[in-house]
């Protein structure tokens, strides 16, 4: 009951993270919406940013087991590809939160999380390792610091040109994966 208890209370700060934003996300709404007393969450989670940081490591373990099914044998290049795709599916789905960068409360405590910090070193590492296969095998240009490169593929998470692009009308979710990975991976040149 416990488990239930605590993945309906992620389930609503993901959700309130996707719709809101961290900044106008509220314990009350979190309370609310995963249908439990204020009291009660604050026995699970004691602060609000602790709340984005257990979501967050939610949202990393997914991306973790996505990358543990991947095919072995695919070329780095696909791999990365596929990260991305399904970064972008996921931002599409509303189950990828955007956390601000500036906000110095919730960046310390994501940064104290050990286990928010061991999923991202792990993330990282495998990402780097692919980038650094596919700038060996050339397709990814060398002179490209990897740091560079990671950072991009991590950008895509929470490209507002996704939402932008849904909000048009114009697209299907797959024409959007479609484009912005293309764009990501091909650049803008013909």
């Amino acid at each position: 009951m416990q488990v239930a208890r605590e993945q309906a209370i992620l389930d609503a700060v993901n959700h309130l993270l996707v719709t809101r934003g961290f900044d106008a996300m509220t314990v009350d709404a979190v309370a609310a919406e995963a249908g439990v007393a204020k009291a009660s969450l604050y026995r699970h989670y004691p602060s609000k940013e602790a709340l984005a940081a257990a979501a967050m490591v939610r949202v990393l373990d997914e991306a973790l087991a996505h990358l543990a099914g991947l095919d072995p044998r695919a070329k780095p290049l696909a791999q990365l590809e596929a990260v991305v795709r399904w970064t972008l599916q996921a931002q599409l789905a509303g189950r990828m939160p955007t956390l601000p960068s500036e906000n110095s409360t919730l960046r310390a405590t994501l940064l104290a999380d050990a286990g928010y910090v061991d999923r991202l070193l792990m993330l990282s590492d495998r990402l780097e390792a692919w980038i650094h296969a596919a700038q060996k095998d050339g397709s990814i240009d060398p002179k490209l610091p990897p740091v560079v490169v990671l950072y991009t593929l991590y950008a895509r998470g929470c490209d507002p040109v996704v939402g932008f692009l849904k909000a048009t009308g114009s697209f299907s979710d797959e024409d959007i994966v479609t484009l912005v990975t293309r764009t990501c991976f091909s650049g803008l040149r013909r």
